[in-house]
């Protein structure tokens, strides 16, 4: 069941964990291939369902060892239709993949023996490249789409859906009011490039309050990802509306969208250095209290910001 959908324990501001970069730590760390970047295709598999296990075992350990809450996200970034013809997935097909991905990560909770939260959080991604947007979409299209996924998700143990490596205010917009309507609290998680911007221009500043104006308040609050800190550090100087951002999941690389898209190989960064960049970033804001990672970040990253924001 789900135990948190009606008081999210990171709202009180206490510290939680969130992972890493899922796919990527999938494919470069353990070999694994993943078609069309979909994690949720390795569920019907035994070595991926295994890897997926492991990778998210991990977060659940570390969680523990330090005393910390968890957002634990299930494999479902891609589970929705946009994607259906590539993946030769039906709608009956997808369902059952984001019952079976919330599923898997219910049953980690289960068997966990951790002192805090953890929260299961299923991961929307947009209808399009999360690096840049296909096409303008507005929020009455994006609420009519989002609401099947979402509606998918209701009936399972998921306390919380998140708007992940979002590119464009009016979707997101779009997807709160679907989360809405269904009673699922959401979370908006912006994608940003290397001036702090989303992929189609706005400031981020601007995309936070399009939002929250456009979605009555609806998100229970805001996260940056897929984008190394000093991408956005600049965006993020001043202003009241940054409290509504709890949450960072940078990337572990410098590189920009463009050149990690033509990477042969992994760029990991520097797990120390990332650890001391979100030391930074909490000590301008704060507030700031849900810390993971994104492409090119794993445990080793984490297990670093974990103790790096807990000293």
């Amino acid at each position: 069941m789900a135990l948190y959908r009606d008081n999210l324990p990171q709202l009180t501001g206490e510290i939680f964990l969130a992972d890493a970069g899922m796919e990527t730590d999938i494919i470069f760390n353990r070999g694994i291939d993943i078609r069309e970047f979909a994690s949720h295709t390795l569920l019907t598999d035994p070595v991926g369902r295994a890897a997926l296990t492991d990778y998210l075992r991990g977060f659940v350990e570390l969680a523990a060892d330090r005393n910390l809450g968890l957002i634990l996200d299930a494999p479902t970034w891609k589970a929705h239709m946009h994607w259906s013809e590539d993946l030769r997935e039906d709608a009956a097909f997808l369902r059952s993949a984001n019952e079976d991905a919330v599923g898997l990560v219910a049953q980690l909770r289960a068997e966990a023996a951790n002192n805090k939260p953890i929260v299961i959080n299923a991961p929307v991604g947009p209808r399009g490249d999360a690096y840049k947007p296909e096409e303008v979409i507005s929020a009455d299209e994006a609420e009519k789409y989002y609401a099947e996924q979402i509606g998918w998700l209701v009936p399972t143990d998921a306390d919380m859906a998140t708007a992940l490596t979002f590119t464009q205010s009016s979707e997101a917009i779009g997807f709160c009011h679907a989360a809405a309507a269904q009673h699922l609290p959401a979370v908006v998680s912006f994608t940003v490039e290397l001036d702090g911007r989303l992929p189609d221009g706005q400031p981020l500043r601007e995309a936070v309050e399009a939002v929250d104006d456009g979605a009555e308040g609806y998100p229970a609050y805001f996260m940056i990802n897929c984008a190394h800190p000093d991408h956005f550090a600049s965006a993020v100087q001043d202003g009241d509306w940054r409290r509504r951002i709890r949450g960072i999941r940078a990337n572990a690389s410098r590189m920009s969208h463009a050149e990690l898209d033509e990477a042969p190989e992994l760029d990991a960064g520097d797990p120390h250095e990332l650890a001391r960049q979100y030391v930074e970033l909490r000590d301008r804001m704060p507030w700031l209290n849900v810390f993971g990672g994104c492409c090119g970040s794993d445990l080793r990253h984490v297990t670093e910001i974990a103790k790096a924001v807990t000293v």
